[in-house]
C-alpha cells in the first residue's frame, strides 16, 4: 500500500514507531537507531527507519496540531504500526513540574477540535496501559523524578479574544498541556492499536509567551535527549 501522505510504502514502516512534531527532533531520535535511513519526506513528514537493540523501528515528524497530526498516525495504522509513542514538549500547569522535567501522559483532556469530530461526546482519550507501564519501567533507569498523569490538548497557542483555560485545569490537576495527544489516544483507540506518550516540559503554560517562554535552552534539550531515549527503551519492550 503506498500512503500517499507520507509517500511511503507501507512495506517500508515497523509494527513500532515514535512520533514527535519537529522533523529536526526526529532526525535527532533517529540518530539512536542503529542503520538509519531517511525513508520518506513530505510537508512536515520526515520517516526514518532503522533498528534499536534489533527491533525495526519507525520515526516520524508529524508537525504542529492534532489535525496535522492526526494525517500522520492514522497513514501509520494503515501501512501496520501496532505501536505508537509520541515524544513531545508540552507547558507546566503544576508548580512542582518545573521546566525540564518529563511528564508521562496517562490520559489527555480532548480540547482539540479533531476528537470531537471523531469520536462520540465525552469518549475518553487514554493511553494504552501497557505503553504507559513500559513509559514508566524504562524512566526508572533514570535518577530524577517523572511525572505521570492526566495532560490537555489544546489547539491555541496564542491567546485571542477567549481567555486561556489554564487555571480550570490546574485546579482540576492537569499536569500539562500540549497539542497533539489527545488525537493520538482516541485514533489508537478507535483502530485498535497500542499509543502513549511523554513530553518535556518547556515551560509554564501561563507565562508570558514573549517575555518568560525560552524552550531553546539545555536544560529542556537535556530533557527531550532523556525523553527520547526512555521512548525508545519502551517501545520494545511493550507487552
Amino acid at each position: 500500500m503506498y500512503l500517499t501522505n507520507l509517500k511511503i510504502e507501507s512495506d517500508l514502516l515497523a509494527k513500532k514507531a515514535i512520533v514527535c512534531g519537529d522533523p529536526n527532533r526526529a532526525k535527532f531520535i533517529a540518530a539512536e537507531l542503529e542503520n538509519t535511513t531517511v525513508l520518506a519526506e513530505n510537508r512536515e513528514y520526515v520517516t526514518y527507519g532503522g533498528t534499536y537493540q534489533n527491533e525495526k523501528v519507525v520515526v516520524v515528524s508529524h508537525g504542529v496540531g492534532a489535525s496535522g497530526a492526526a494525517i500522520c498516525f492514522e497513514q501509520l495504522i494503515q501501512g501496520g504500526v501496532e505501536e505508537i509513542i509520541r515524544v513531545g514538549t508540552a507547558g507546566s500547569y503544576q508548580k512542582e513540574i518545573q521546566p525540564g522535567s518529563l511528564v508521562i501522559s496517562t490520559a489527555a483532556v480532548s480540547k482539540d477540535g479533531l476528537s470531537k469530530q471523531i469520536a462520540p461526546e465525552g469518549f475518553p482519550a487514554v493511553a494504552d496501559i501497557s505503553v504507559t507501564q513500559a513509559l514508566l519501567d524504562a524512566s526508572k533507569k533514570y535518577d530524577f523524578k517523572i511525572h505521570s498523569g492526566i495532560t490537555l490538548t489544546l489547539d491555541v497557542f496564542y491567546e485571542g479574544a477567549l481567555s486561556f483555560p489554564h487555571h480550570l485545569y490546574q485546579k482540576a490537576g492537569v499536569l500539562a498541556v500540549e497539542m497533539e495527544i489527545s488525537a493520538l489516544f482516541t485514533i489508537a483507540a478507535i483502530r485498535g492499536i497500542k499509543a502513549g506518550a511523554i513530553v518535556a516540559i518547556d515551560g509554564f503554560a501561563d507565562a508570558d509567551l514573549a517575555e518568560e517562554y525560552d524552550p531553546h535552552n539545555q536544560q529542556v534539550a537535556a530533557a527531550i535527549e532523556k525523553e527520547s531515549k526512555i521512548a525508545l527503551e519502551a517501545l520494545i519492550h511493550i507487552k
